[in-house]
């Protein structure tokens, strides 16, 4: 992904052997990165197990918070697509014990498109 994309709002595919290297204080042992998507500073990851969601919060994004979210607590799951003068695309996962979705928002972006695959292989 290239740092301009990023910087933009577009979730790209993230560096997987990176993505572990990061993650590795909170992946199981044999835990391995299937599928990493950067936006921002943050990252939306998927492994065998679980989804990841990472939030770099701060200004030199040291705070970090992890999300881990395992498959079966996924009620369902929406995408919102950009439209004509609506720029921004998203995507809406709602957990079985919350009312409330968590929402990650994209700019138009193919990517909110290959996540939404993703989600669906490893809930189903």
């Amino acid at each position: 992904m290239g740092w301009l994309s990023g910087w933009t709002g577009n979730a790209g595919e993230a560096d997987i052997p990176a993505v572990e290297c990061e993650l590795e204080p909170v992946l199981m042992e044999n835990e391995r990165v299937e599928q990493a998507y950067q936006l921002v500073r943050d990252l939306i990851v998927f492994t065998r197990r679980r989804m990841i969601l990472v939030d770099k919060q701060g200004m030199t994004g040291k705070k970090t918070d992890y999300h881990s979210i395992p498959y079966r607590s996924i009620s369902h799951f929406s995408i919102e697509t950009a439209g004509r003068f609506d720029f921004d695309a998203e995507l809406k996962i709602w957990l079985s014990h919350a009312h409330e979705p968590i929402i990650k928002q994209f700019k138009k972006d193919k990517n909110v498109y290959e996540i939404q695959k993703t989600l669906a292989e490893y809930t189903t």
